[in-house]
């Protein structure tokens, strides 16, 4: 039994373990370049997102919370809550959990038993559950320190009743099509157990005016280019690089034939970048591919969902038709 008192907390494998720095090393060595997103995310990172978010060129965030604060009752009386006739109660189980603030608004909605926060940032992550926990002091709060790109293993006992899955903020954007689908599918698969009744509830980011997308991923402040160069640090960290950040510039730019916003760092002069006796040099404006952010239709997305497994779905927009969150049954 949790300590109502005190989050429990779970580390499961370390994203810096040997295949990692393997996998971040030969990426930097083809051509082009690139880089996991999953390395914006160290304790700086996060706070640097945190701070994106608050900015006006950025509208998922807020244009998702309107969508929440609009349509959360209709989105609870779908999923069914711990007061639900016949229904189980729920574990929710939040994807890339970050400051926790978005789940738990979502608490007094669907009222449930325990609430499982999965994150890469480990620190960032321990503080924010000690928040949740002494705002929700009879919560059964656990944290778990996973890399959940790669596996969504997590310890069976940690789930109870019927597992909500929650991915908001249009994450699963940063998937390829092929990637997101073999994603949703093991989300599919988690979902479905011990009790009936769980899903998946997550927000997506829809095609939208191509200026609005650029203005988004490179804001006037330039508080977007310091989240992209942190991840320079993040690779001197965990392959031994020595990449000095001032020697790069972030650039952001909408693939219309991939229906993708993209992030990239591009080397202002020609370089070298060593690290444990290999060396990879790059030209002046060679980039470094960091990120991927796709953009779906309603009907791309429900389709995608159906794929991965899983049954009937909702969806709720804003009045634009900027962005949606979808609830998909397992």
């Amino acid at each position: 039994m949790t300590d109502a008192r005190s989050p429990r907390f779970i580390q499961l494998p370390v994203a810096d373990s040997i295949d990692d720095r393997e996998a971040a090393r030969a990426a930097l060595l083809r051509h082009p370049a690139s880089a996991a997103p999953k390395y914006f995310y160290d304790r700086l990172g996060s706070h640097l997102f945190e701070a994106i978010t608050e900015l006006p060129e950025y509208y998922p965030t807020r244009t998702e919370a309107a969508i929440f604060a609009s349509h959360g009752a209709a989105m609870a009386s779908v999923i069914g809550s711990r007061c639900s006739a016949g229904k189980p109660e729920i574990t929710l189980i939040d994807l890339g959990a970050g400051n926790c603030v978005k789940a738990s608004k979502l608490f007094p909605l669907l009222e449930p038993r325990r609430y499982v926060a999965v994150d890469i940032s480990v620190e960032f992550l321990r503080e924010a559950l000690k928040r949740v926990q002494r705002e929700q002091p009879a919560l059964s709060v656990v944290g778990v320190g996973l890399d959940f790109s790669a596996s969504l293993d997590l310890p069976a006992e940690l789930i109870e009743g019927r597992p909500v899955f929650f991915y908001p903020g249009s994450s699963i954007g940063n998937f390829a099509p092929d990637e997101a689908l073999a994603f949703l599918r093991r989300v599919h698969e988690r979902a479905q157990g011990p009790a009936p009744g769980g899903g998946l509830l997550i927000g997506i980011d829809l095609v939208k005016p191509h200026d609005a997308l650029q203005r988004a991923y490179d804001d006037a402040l330039g508080v977007t280019a310091a989240f992209n160069l942190n991840l320079l640090r993040q690779l001197n960290r965990l392959i031994g690089s020595d990449f000095e950040p001032r020697q790069w510039q972030h650039v952001g730019l909408y693939n219309p034939i991939e229906s993708r916003i993209e992030m990239h760092l591009e080397a202002r002069e020609a370089l070298a970048v060593r690290w444990h006796g290999t060396e990879r040099r790059f030209a002046t404006g060679e980039r470094i591919h960091t990120e991927n952010s796709y953009k779906y239709t309603v009907e791309r997305f429900a389709a995608l969902l159906q794929s991965a497994g899983f049954g009937a779905t909702r969806y709720w927009t804003d009045e634009r038709g900027w962005f949606a969150v979808f609830w998909a049954s397992a």
